[in-house]
């Protein structure tokens, strides 16, 4: 059976929100909703989102600024949902990334279809010509996919459980402290905490036995680093 695709739909209207989650409920999609971008971007950061539905005239954050932060880090869809129909908006939208621009007239069903659209676009893009792959035994890390392999089976990874995994990769036995992880993935906020509970996470997903970590070590009052055998 095939993976159920995960929908983020961000709308400040709870009657959309429910509208959208009935509609794709029924086409077999998995739905996550936020009515706001701070809610958003925390399902975003926290799941394995597929597409993106984006509402623009949100309070506080707009969802412009929403998409110019998701496009820094994921080329995940993005479908802005709009009361606004004018060629500067749409216009905007799309070059900030957008792969679609929908107004809010548009039936539930029209919405639906051109999600199924995106992401049929999104699958059958360009694929690399040569797969890069870190292979480490136990698991292989697809870096064009973004895909890691544990004993033979795909493991779904958080885009910064992800970013994470790659960063002590590519830098085996090298120890990152707290501080160099957190103002390289939280922007210097956060504490130590922080970084230990996205490491057990991860050591949950890629470890044998999370609770005798041997690939991802704590080097005890410094971080972690990355063991290779």
């Amino acid at each position: 059976m095939d993976e159920l695709k995960t929908v983020l739909v961000v709308d400040d209207d709870p009657s959309i929100v429910d509208l959208l989650r009935d509609f794709l409920e029924y086409e077999h999609f998995r739905v996550v909703t936020a009515y706001n971008t701070a809610e958003a971007w925390a399902l975003f950061e926290q799941s394995v989102i597929h597409c993106i539905v984006l509402d623009i005239m949100m309070p506080g954050q707009d969802g412009f600024e929403l998409c110019r932060r998701i496009r820094a880090v994921s080329d995940v869809p993005i479908l802005f949902l709009s009361a606004r129909g004018d060629d500067v908006d749409k216009i905007r939208g799309l070059t900030l990334g957008g792969d679609d621009y929908i107004v809010k007239t548009a039936s539930p069903g029209e919405i639906v279809a051109r999600i199924k659209a995106v992401l049929r676009r999104s699958a059958s893009g360009p694929k690399p010509m040569e797969e890069k792959i870190l292979d480490y035994g136990r698991f292989q890390i697809h870096l064009s996919a973004r895909k890691v392999v544990v004993e033979g089976k795909n493991v779904e990874l958080t885009r910064r459980e992800y970013d994470l995994l790659r960063l002590f990769a590519e830098h085996p036995r090298q120890v990152f402290s707290y501080e160099q992880l957190l103002e390289k993935f939280w922007d210097g906020v956060g504490d130590k905490h922080t970084v230990r509970v996205h490491l057990s996470r991860l050591r949950e997903k890629i470890e044998s036995d999370p609770d005798q970590p041997r690939v991802l070590v704590n080097v005890w009052g410094v971080g972690y680093r990355f063991e290779v055998g």
